[in-house]
């Protein structure tokens, strides 16, 4: 089986939306949001890179040149933003492929990358897939809604409750 990855082209908007907005019923991600990113990739405020498995889009991945929020902000550090593999694909490598080729893509202008990482269940595979390729908490505790949490301050669990974690390439 042949993984490739490349930069987004505009044909991705369509089949991403399809494959991981309707066919997996994945909130927020709909052609608005892949028309964003696409348009993003060529400005150059943001990299989009999609993984084919056989020839078909597998999953993409983000990368912003700078944190715009979060612990590792204006430190001009590269952050991983929205990396999904599509669920038929998952543990075939399609996540690794992913992951290597950003990390090369941040290894161009800087010593290190960081990300950060949702605390519930549907997260378990990337926390541990982050962990193995060398990731550590920033430790400056859990985020939520871009913001440091205080002891005992109230949260959800959500997508917004995140742990960051940064790894020298």
């Amino acid at each position: 089986m042949t993984i490739k990855t490349r930069p987004m082209q505009e044909s991705d908007i369509a089949v991403l939306a399809e494959e991981f907005g309707i066919k997996q019923g994945w909130k927020g991600k709909d052609e608005e949001q892949f028309a964003k990113y696409f348009a993003e990739h060529v400005s150059g405020t943001r990299h989009v890179l999609v993984a084919e498995f056989c020839g078909s889009p597998a999953g993409y991945v983000t990368l912003l040149p700078n944190c715009a929020t979060g612990p590792f902000t204006d430190r001009h550090i590269p952050v991983v933003c929205d990396f999904n593999v599509l669920i038929k694909f998952q543990r075939q490598g399609v996540g690794t492929a992913l992951m290597d080729a950003v990390e090369n893509l941040a290894k161009e202008t800087s010593d290190t990358i960081c990300l950060g990482v949702g605390l519930y269940t549907s997260y378990g595979a990337a926390q541990r897939m982050y962990i193995k390729r060398g990731y550590i908490p920033d430790g400056s505790g859990v985020w939520y809604n871009d913001k440091n949490l205080l002891p005992y301050e109230p949260c959800l669990n959500d997508d917004d409750l995140v742990l960051y974690l940064s790894k020298k390439l």
